[in-house]
């Protein structure tokens, strides 16, 4: 009998998103601090009420079984929303997504962590969270210890005195002996040593060798070469771009190309109008101090008591 994850991609794709859009509050109304409070007193703030701000809106388009999509665009145009929306952390405001599987969210890898709990109990917490079952923690449990390189002495050690490396290792290695069919990973290649890329990558490798499908957020055209066949070219919010990976990255990098040289063009004529400016100041100001025309001294009359001036003093008057 087909499992029931295998009946449902059977009928259609494995991801699906139609008309996604989700909104923000811009300068909600809130509790006030008594620093505020002091400055502005009872008068009433005149953004209290805000404005909308649309991430993502109006997103659409389908994710087969085995697919590996990567999500190009630049900071700040709602790549990490969308994968938020896609794990069910965001729920959308308009439109809707639908998942056809588990998931197995490689997005904060240390989301869940109990700082207070050690790393063996936050092993056995997180992964019952994500469906494991407690026989199958038993029968991994050294294999994940392993692959995040945490020495036996610090394992039953609470995780606030682990290194932020530890833990994330740590949530890699148990997140990634999640046999759930869908991944969805958030820059998380980006952190951790060689050695442990190195393992990621294997270990990426191996479950993408069973043919589960991999939604991926990363800035690094390497990592989204080596594992997507396809892109989605996020632009202002709005999918730019549905298409191979290579040709994605391609209107990225052109449209990327294109702003550098614009926000250039700006600059330099802002710098020429400042300088205009500068210029205009300076000649409506006049000649400075340093500039003006030095005007001659007088010089010092003769000193009538000087015995070579010659005058009718007591000693020139007197015959010899």
């Amino acid at each position: 009998m087909a499992s029931t994850y295998e009946a449902a991609v059977a009928d259609g794709p494995v991801i699906e998103a139609k008309g996604l859009g989700v909104k923000f509050a811009v300068n909600r109304r809130r509790k006030r601090s008594l620093r505020e409070m002091f400055i502005h007193g009872n008068k009433r703030d005149p953004n209290a009420e805000g404005n909308d701000f649309w991430p993502l809106r109006d997103v659409s388009f389908e994710i087969a079984k085995g697919d590996c999509v990567g999500i190009v665009g630049k900071n700040g145009t709602g790549k990490s929303t969308l994968l938020k929306m896609i794990a069910g952390v965001l729920i959308p405001d308009e439109g809707k997504v639908s998942v056809h599987g588990k998931v197995a969210p490689l997005l904060e890898l240390r989301a869940g962590f109990n700082d207070n709990l050690t790393g063996r109990e936050n092993v056995y917490l997180v992964g019952s969270l994500h469906g494991m079952t407690e026989k199958q923690i038993d029968e991994r449990f050294e294999e994940i210890v392993d692959f995040a390189e945490v020495k036996p002495k610090f394992i039953d050690t609470p995780v606030r005195h682990y290194s932020s490396g530890m833990k994330v290792r740590l949530g890699f290695a148990l997140i990634s002996q999640l046999e759930h069919p869908i991944m969805l990973v958030d820059e998380v290649l980006a952190v951790g040593d060689k050695a442990f890329k190195r393992k990621c990558y294997e270990a990426i490798d191996r479950m993408l060798a069973n043919e589960r499908t991999m939604v991926l957020v990363s800035h690094n055209e390497k990592d989204l070469r080596r594992f997507c066949n396809r892109g989605l070219y996020i632009r202002n919010g709005a999918l730019a771009l549905d298409t191979d990976i290579d040709s994605a990255l391609a209107a990225y990098n052109e449209d990327t190309k294109v702003e550098i040289e614009e926000r250039k063009k700006k600059d330099a004529a802002k710098k020429k109008r400042a300088e205009a400016a500068a210029k205009k100041v300076e000649a409506e100001a006049g000649p400075t101090e340093t500039g003006a025309t030095a005007v001659d001294e007088p010089k010092p009359e003769a000193d009538k008591t000087d015995p070579g001036a010659g005058g009718d003093g007591k000693d020139g008057g007197r015959a010899a």
